[in-house]
């Protein structure tokens, strides 16, 4: 009995994970899934259009989908037979007709910290990183699962069912992770959410006859540099000197194995198989039998972690970040054991250094070199609710269709070991054949649509959106969004290195007139700031409009043409149009350039409340944003790139007073040239919240004196209603506590307050209290996300809720603004307000949906609009302001009597 102890011991140790190749799905519908729950319905889905993930995801089937025993049973056309079993189960088949919708299986995150890093965050549930060495394989994520995180059912309103659970990146080796389905259990813990439990987390076999994927965490480069004041080299050795314990604890294992093969038992005595507890996640490894998802950034990191793979013969499934792999795919074929996927962010770069050179055609540029391609959140950096936007941008900047809705799908399962359980709906042409689980989500829009949002989401089979709200959206919204022709900026991107030129290609000012042909729609802002159109030529082939000096000085009817003088660059936007330049605010744009590097930076300012008086430095002056302005910052130029002509950014500072925030031209060379500063001093900012270390009621206090006492000029001007005061404060609570203070103030003084709430998380809670105080409303995170506990109650939007932040304040009387957080968000602004039109269900008009990251925001924040003469107008090609298949081409300057085209 010892010796055939040991002699399968010594088998389970050397099997192979993961299902053999000669494993059937099919064979799994007699049974049904191990994670189907009794009494759950059979569904039948009618008149679908559903994307399979088949033929390289490709193929898209016209039919239905019956789901039953946590299974898809069958896609496309439903034998007889198979709805009659259904039927006769015993609980009834339910039948939902789809109208035509789309469908697809749901979505795969392969990069996120649910339930490690919880939602609201507080110090109880802050479970990702450990700091007690950087080298730690014997750790496991699913030991700090918080099994209440509010992002679970945040993540499923965005169609994810199914995500990967990584420890942080403050370590080398951080731990092992788990792949988890995001819905809640009957048993409510945090294994029965775990997907093929590996046999070392549950010690059973769980139902399959094969060997279970395990996966783990490593991480390159600044951040475990950071936490243990080490090098590039020293982590490196740390992974050389991990792997080679594990090494020796593999060689004493297969040389004990070798004995018990060869029937050597008197060699074996009493000895038992060599086993380490410490090292046995890494001897695994060497085993091939741990899915690796590696955080990597830079060439020089990728490069020592290919090396090492090869040094220790271990396979790697997934670089994580990975910004410059776009930059090295031939490095990446050399990894042993084959080419790694690549997880990456859209549009997320910059923070760091080592993430300076990701760039959005990253995707692109790898697919077109075999390397499969992953979008992933990373949540909570991206909200993993809008994990499939990730996808759309990458289809926007270049990636195909079906590799876009693969990324979030099909590629980040096998990447994970899990393809023959989620990604997927069907495989091949015998369609009843291959049997997945019934992770499925039904969208009111072709998937890679902006805004494209779930009407329903069923994990296991079980619909997991109680009451959902829908929305009505334009037919053109279920057909496949066109992207834009990027193949110049691609190539570039790759030329030099992830820092391509920025400015624009070429100004054309006195040099003579430009025609632009092909314009369907010109829409301007009044000398009131009201956004209306100059023309609209909807069912024509659009007109001819004459630019001279930075301005419009004709426009061709049909009738009218235009007298042109010198020599003239004609532009086709190709069924394009014009619209005002928007708006950006929230981020510390023009004063960052790399967050974590300080050197780059305007740095933090200093605050009396937090850090102590600065009277005796700085006397009675207010800090202004303008005196450290930094022009031509890349995340500042892509912004202007993608329709933002204007910034209002505040002093950076996580305190009390910031100070006066200013507006520059985001185009401009620096602060010296024609209209670069819009506005020296536009808003004077302070931030209420619990957040800082002072009480609440200390700072509320405090800007009680200031407002009554301070006699600071700008203090003076906010008491005279020259500028408004502008509050950073999320809480409800604190809201009610300012409006009180501002009624207060009003009746002391006799004078008007200009209040603007900032950031504005729960401003809906007191929508009508704010609208009759007279107060705007900035909402820095239009589509909110509960990440502090001052932010817990949030307006979800569609589909749980019919209302989003941006309906409720508007409907209530509201003027209403958005704008950013992170600064390489300031180019995503247009897509934003698209956003927020589709989710107002068509309560929003164009116009208003413009004037969120425009007028609205100007008046907002004390932007004078006769700082202006005429404003910007930027030019898109093929589309309009809010059309995620138009490209931004230019912009006409009237300030600066140029057009810039880029």
């Amino acid at each position: 009995a010892y010796r055939t102890e040991l002699q399968a011991k010594c088998n389970d140790l050397r099997a192979p994970a993961g299902p053999p190749a000669s494993f059937e799905t099919a064979g799994r519908t007699r049974v049904g899934s191990d994670r189907f729950v009794n009494g759950t319905p059979p569904t039948l889905l009618r008149n679908a259009k559903i994307w399979t993930g088949a033929r390289s995801g490709t193929e898209v089937v016209y039919g239905d989908v019956l789901l039953d025993k946590g299974l898809v049973m069958a896609v496309g056309y439903i034998p007889p037979t198979l709805l009659e079993s259904a039927r006769s189960g015993g609980v009834g088949l339910k039948i939902q007709d789809v109208g035509g919708k789309w469908v697809t299986p749901g979505l795969v995150d392969l990069h996120s910290h649910i339930g490690v890093y919880s939602s609201p965050a507080l110090n109880g549930a802050s479970d990702g990183n450990s700091r007690k060495s950087p080298i730690l394989p014997w750790l496991r994520s699913i030991d700090g699962l918080n099994t209440h995180d509010a992002s679970y059912e945040l993540a499923i309103a965005g169609g994810v069912t199914t995500a990967q659970i990584l420890p942080g990146s403050a370590n080398n080796i951080g731990g092992q992770s788990f792949v988890i389905k995001l819905r809640s259990t009957t048993e409510r813990s945090a294994t029965s959410r775990v997907v093929e439990p590996p046999h070392t987390l549950t010690k059973s076999s769980n139902g399959t006859n094969y060997v279970r994927w395990r996966h783990m965490k490593h991480a390159c480069g600044e951040n475990p540099d950071r936490l243990y004041g080490q090098t590039r080299m020293d982590g490196q050795w740390n992974f050389r000197h991990a792997y080679n314990e594990a090494r020796k604890v593999k060689e004493a294992q297969d040389a004990f194995c070798q004995n018990v093969d060869a029937g050597r038992w008197s060699t074996l005595m009493d000895d038992k198989l060599p086993e380490s507890l410490q090292w046995e996640s890494l001897v695994d490894v060497l085993r091939g039998r741990v899915k690796l998802s590696i955080h990597c950034y830079e060439a020089v990191d990728l490069d020592g972690i290919v090396r090492l793979s090869n040094e220790f013969e271990f396979p790697v499934a997934s670089f994580h970040h990975a910004g410059e792999t776009y930059l090295v795919p031939d490095l990446l074929k050399k990894t042993w054991g084959g080419v790694p996927s690549i997880a990456l962010f859209a549009s997320n770069f910059r923070k760091k250094r080592e993430a300076y050179r990701g760039s959005e055609f990253a995707p692109r540029v790898l697919a077109e070199n075999g390397i499969p391609v992953v979008m992933k959140s990373d949540h909570p950096v991206v909200n993993s609710r809008y994990l499939l936007f990730e996808a759309q941008q990458a289809h926007y900047y270049g990636l195909s269709p079906a590799l876009a809705l693969a990324s979030v799908t099909s590629t980040p399962a096998k990447a994970a070991g899990m393809g023959h359980r989620v990604g997927t709906i069907a495989e091949g042409a015998c369609l009843t054949s291959i049997i997945f689980c019934s992770d499925i989500v039904i969208w009111d829009s072709h998937p890679l649509s902006l805004g494209a949002t779930p009407t329903q989401v069923y994990i296991d089979g079980i619909p997991q959106l109680d009451d959902p709200q829908t929305l009505i959206k334009p037919a053109n919204f279920q057909v496949l969004p066109e992207s834009p022709n990027w193949d110049r900026e691609a190539k570039e991107a790759v030329e030099w290195e992830g820092l391509p030129p920025l400015n624009s290609r070429k100004s054309i000012g006195k040099d003579g007139p430009v025609r632009l042909v092909g314009v369907k729609e010109v829409l301007q802002r009044t000398s009131q700031g009201i956004v209306e159109p100059l023309f609209e030529d909807k069912n024509g082939k659009g007109r001819a409009v004459l630019v001279r000096d930075g301005e419009i000085v004709c426009v061709e009817d049909g009738v009218t043409g235009c007298t042109e003088f010198g020599e003239v660059t004609i532009i086709d936007l190709k069924g394009g149009s014009l619209a005002p330049g928007l708006t950006t605010y929230g981020s510390p744009l023009g004063l960052v350039e790399i967050r974590l590097e300080p050197t780059t930076n305007d740095g933090p300012i200093h605050d009396p409340l937090i850090n102590g008086d600065s009277a005796s430095i700085l006397g009675k002056d207010v800090i202004r944003a303008v005196d450290g302005l930094q022009f031509e910052g890349r995340n500042t130029l892509l912004a202007y790139r993608a329709g933002v002509t204007t910034a209002i950014t505040a002093p950076s500072g996580s305190g009390f007073l910031q100070g006066l925030s200013t507006a520059f031209r985001v185009g401009a060379p620096h602060a010296l040239a024609k209209g670069s500063i819009v506005q020296e001093e536009t808003a004077l900012h302070v931030t209420i919240s619990p957040s800082l270390t002072a009480s609440v009621s200390t700072q509320v206090s405090a800007l009680r004196t200031q407002l009554i006492g301070s006699t600071s000029g700008a203090w003076n001007r906010v008491r005279e209603a020259q500028i408004p005061l502008v509050v950073a404060v999320d809480s409800a609570d604190i809201m009610a506590t300012l409006i009180a203070l501002k009624v207060e103030y009003e009746a002391i003084t006799g004078k008007d307050l200009r209040l603007t709430f900032s950031g504005a998380t729960e401003a809906h809670l007191l929508a009508e209290q704010i609208a009759k105080a007279g107060i705007s409303v900035v909402l820095t995170s239009p589509r909110p996300y509960p990440g502090l506990w001052e932010q817990r109650r949030i307006l979800p939007g569609p589909p749980l809720s019919s209302h989003s932040s941006i309906t409720a304040l508007l409907s209530a009387g509201v003027r209403v603004a958005v704008g950013v957080v992170d600064e390489s968000s300031a180019r995503n602004t247009r897509f934003e307000i698209a956003w927020a039109a589709l989710e107002s269900n068509g309560t929003l008009h164009k116009y208003e949906a413009i004037a969120l990251a425009s007028s609205n925001l100007d008046r907002a924040l004390g932007l004078s609009h006769q700082r202006f003469g005429i404003h910007d107008l930027v030019m898109y090609e093929a589309g309009g302001i809010l059309d995620f298949s138009s490209k931004v081409v230019g912009v006409v300057s009237p300030e600066r009597q140029v057009v810039d085209l880029f």
